[in-house]
């Protein structure tokens, strides 16, 4: 069994490889290229973009009133994602130092970059910048907590879990108490490790 599973996480593997690789042709398509970390569209292709841009009047005239009225209720959850953002950042600045676990690089993470397309007016790059944060957030603090979980307790749940993170598969089983001990010393070893300067 042990054996599948690890032939189907490197499946899993390969097959991100490949999805990288099909983003990565994806950007040729559209006629764009990452510059570190500016991205650049072809001039022709620029201009064809502003043209494609709707007004803000426009668009709020066309937009749906109960999306507009939603809108103060959606960013009203920027401040205890903010506070998120803020305690997790500090909590794993502390638990991982003391646990010589390497820190998540956040911005690795949290990636705001749709406000660099030229066919979004000011309100849709706002929106992109905002759910470009949370969503980053939200799988940056997903990671912190994966590992921290690998640390402290990495056995399975008895109950499926919807979305597992990618550290959950070589958790120990639920209801083996055989090596449980020896189990946690190899998956705290799994984690990566701060370097000593």
């Amino acid at each position: 069994m042990k054996s599948r599973i690890s032939e189907l996480l490197e499946e899993i593997r390969v097959r991100e490889e490949k999805l990288e690789d099909a983003i990565k042709t994806h950007e040729v398509d559209y006629l764009y290229r990452l510059e570190g970390s500016k991205i650049k569209f072809e001039q022709a292709v620029e201009q064809a973009h502003r043209k494609l841009k709707v007004d803000v009047f426009q668009w709020l005239k066309k937009s749906n009133p109960l999306n507009v009225l939603s809108a103060p209720i959606i960013y009203s959850m920027i401040f205890p994602f903010m506070l998120l953002d803020l305690t997790i950042s500090i909590y794993q600045l502390i638990c991982f130092t003391l646990y010589k676990i390497q820190k998540v690089d956040r911005k690795k993470y949290i990636t705001i970059d749709r406000q660099h397309l030229s066919y979004l007016n000011s309100i849709e790059k706002l929106n992109c910048m905002y759910c470009g944060y949370i969503n980053g957030l939200i799988t940056y603090s997903r990671e912190i907590v994966a590992r921290t979980e690998q640390y402290w307790c990495p056995i399975k749940h008895a109950k499926k879990i919807l979305d597992a993170h990618r550290r959950y598969a070589h958790f120990a089983d639920f209801g083996n108490p055989e090596s449980h001990h020896q189990h946690i010393i190899k998956m705290r070893d799994l984690l990566p490790k701060t370097i000593n300067k």
